[in-house]
């Protein structure tokens, strides 16, 4: 037996009554429109690169602390990414789940990125900035593929997940008495 999912897609063709009660289809259609207006494409990407820039500065902040790789930082990004996405973007459509997702994959190869970055400039003894200054795409692939495990991949994917399915807007109850 499975538990019910806790972030559930809206599904806008058929929104649900609020305590059983019947709703009007023309009712509905306006509460639809009227959620579906209140969407903002804008905020939803000014959300994914905030959580993406505070999530990769955060993975990069605790693993250099704990010179440690925890692969729950993927997951938090992801869940950081989605969050902001939702709060700022308000969206229904499949496009807010997939600013999320794609957020959530960035911010988490800039956390492993940065973090890479800085033990080359700790091991080198140079400057952090002289390091970031100095990456092109050509270094970049170059550390990612050295620093890259298999694991990455699965912390990775969750995180996109996490991203996709946290960015589309949950509906309150006050939401859904507004119908009536």
């Amino acid at each position: 037996m499975s538990s019910p999912d806790p972030y559930p897609s809206p599904d806008t063709t058929q929104p649900d009554a609020p305590q059983g009660q019947p709703v009007d289809p023309q009712v509905a259609a306006a509460w639809v429109q009227r959620m579906q207006s209140q969407q903002s494409f804008p905020g939803a990407l000014i959300g994914g690169i905030l959580g993406a820039v505070g999530g990769a500065a955060a993975w990069a902040a605790i693993t250099i602390a704990t010179k440690f790789q925890i692969g729950f930082m993927a997951i938090g990004v992801g869940i950081l990414v989605g969050l902001l996405v939702r709060k700022m973007g308000r969206g229904m459509a499949p496009v807010y789940g997939i600013i999320g997702a794609v957020f959530a994959l960035l911010g988490c190869v800039a956390g492993n990125l940065l973090t890479s970055c800085w033990f080359i400039a700790e091991n080198n003894h140079e400057a952090f900035t002289s390091v970031l200054a100095s990456l092109t795409p050509d270094i970049i692939t170059g550390i990612l593929s050295a620093t890259f495990d298999g694991m990455d991949l699965l912390f990775y994917g969750i995180a996109v997940y996490e991203g996709y399915k946290l960015s589309f807007r949950q509906f309150t109850q006050e939401d859904l008495a507004g119908m009536q």
